[in-house]
């Protein structure tokens, strides 16, 4: 097998490149460092190993020896290897050590290049590292060796000499002595510099001064300090997204979370991910496969959400059984779901919700009155549709098609809702669930939900609702979200 030398990049998980996701996704073993963006191991295979090799300041250290170690071992062990290092596993990061431990092992590697912070991080900022005519190069350099104390590699007189963009990385705990060595050098002290913390990241803030003055600002760790003409460019947009540094959970079932997550994170967001509900098969699953199979006796299919979609699909063994039948869905990603599968809604409401269904399906039925109706969905839940369906004259059969569940409680809920200033609910059992496994007190300051019934459920279980969405659906909610947080 492969040892794989992978860039995460600078940051952003959605940095990494293809190829970086490619191997991950076929991992055995994932060995990473404390940098490493945490939900990119998430790419990884359920059953890989997780093994962190993170120095952490002041605590417990893998040496790079050892990691090399590890390395050989696992790769003359046959199993295929991730070696996931911040930026690209050739700039800074020892990635060439490790490459040659491997080589000289006889263990085949892989170099997948990352995105430098070198370059993505200023980007991210606003600042470009070079500028026609004013900046037409740039050095990047470690700021890891002290100059105060004249040692190491770097030559301070020359990069000084050189002109054009100074890219210092790793330098935040050095930055004085870095820019005293650099104005004794002959850099002029009123020199535009910034230094950008947590680059590319949520949590990204630019500190903008002059190569005299930075270092009293006190950039912190992680940073990546900029030196030249083009530090005194502010083309920011990554800090102007609507929903900027906001930190926000996300309740929803793995992996319906993902997408709320993604769109969340597009906005510049922080999304953690605290599953409130999972879900599983009915507990009479026969009566679900009997219903697929004799869904061609029905007028109408009637799908009150996506995992009702994909469950009533596992068990269609022809999609030709629905042709005389109509299908109906509660809302767009409902029928979203459907599309996936190359079946297109008949009928989805103006409004998202049960009572906006049963009065357009009201208006549905033939020439000979109410027809069937087969209901797939959650083993629990409100009995609006159905009851108000058979109330009009309809022959309604209610089919489990799966079963929500609370998940175990999270170990690590109670800092991630402490640090959290918002928390999203999709769902009635989202509610409740998070209610039941940690109190209506752990809820973050702002609450915001889907609709009006999740509402009146957060209510009822003591939570204050500041935000709803208009439309019903996770774009409205998001769209909702914006609104509250820039108006």
């Amino acid at each position: 097998m492969t040892v794989y030398l992978v860039g995460a990049g600078p940051g952003a998980p959605d940095l990494l490149t293809l190829r970086g996701a490619e191997v991950l996704a076929g991992a055995d073993v994932v060995v990473y460092d404390r940098l490493s963006v945490a939900t990119l191991l998430d790419l990884a295979p359920a059953e890989a190993e997780l093994i962190s090799v993170g120095k952490q300041p002041g605590g417990p250290r893998t040496s790079q020896d050892e990691i090399n170690a590890l390395l050989v071992a696992r790769g003359r062990a046959g199993q295929q290897v991730v070696r996931l290092k911040g930026g690209d596993p050739f700039v800074f990061a020892r990635g060439g050590e490790e490459a040659a431990a491997l080589a000289a092992a006889g263990v085949a590697f892989e170099i997948v290049p990352g995105i430098t912070s070198a370059v993505a991080v200023p980007a991210y900022a606003g600042i470009p590292v070079t500028m026609r005519y004013s900046s037409t190069s740039f050095t990047v350099v470690t700021g890891h060796e002290d100059p105060a104390k004249g040692e190491g590699s770097v030559n301070w007189d020359a990069v000084a000499a050189l002109g054009g963009t100074v890219v210092v990385l790793m330098g935040a705990a050095r930055c004085r002595p870095i820019c005293d060595r650099l104005i004794t050098a002959g850099m002029a002290p009123d020199t535009p510099a910034a230094a950008v913390q947590w680059g590319t990241r949520p949590r990204q803030y630019t500190l903008r001064a002059t190569l005299s003055t930075l270092a009293d600002l006190g950039p912190q760790p992680p940073a990546t300090i900029v030196i030249g003409e083009v530090a005194a460019a502010d083309l920011a947009w990554f800090e102007n997204r609507p929903l900027f540094g906001r930190r926000i959970v996300v309740t929803r079932a793995q992996p319906q979370a993902a997408a709320l997550a993604a769109a969340l994170r597009r906005r510049g967001a922080e999304a953690v991910e605290l599953p409130a509900i999972a879900f599983e098969p009915p507990e009479d699953i026969d009566r679900l496969m009997r219903a697929a199979a004799e869904v061609g006796f029905y007028d109408w299919v009637v799908f009150t959400s996506p995992t009702g979609v994909a469950r009533f699909f596992e068990h269609l063994r022809d999609a030709r059984a629905l042709g005389g039948v109509q299908v109906a869905a509660i809302g767009p990603g409902t029928a979203a779901a459907l599309a996936e599968r190359n079946v297109v809604a008949d009928l989805v409401p103006e409004q998202y919700v049960a009572e906006a269904l049963l009065e357009a399906l009201s208006d549905e039925a033939g020439p000979d009155g109410p027809g069937r109706v087969l209901i797939p969905r959650a083993e629990t839940a409100r009995d609006v549709l159905p009851d108000g369906l058979a109330a009009a004259g309809w022959r309604v059969d209610v089919v489990p098609a799966y079963r929500t569940v609370a998940p175990d409680p999270d170990p690590d809920a109670a800092a991630l809702l402490a640090d959290a200033e918002v928390i999203t609910f999709t769902s009635s059992s989202t509610v409740t669930n998070f209610v039941d496994a940690y109190g209506a007190n752990a809820a973050p300051q702002v609450v915001a939900t889907i609709g009006p019934i999740t509402t009146a459920t957060a209510r009822d279980r003591g939570l204050e609702v500041a935000v709803e969405a208009t439309e019903h659906t996770v774009p409205g909610l998001v769209a909702a979200l914006e609104t509250f947080f820039t108006d």
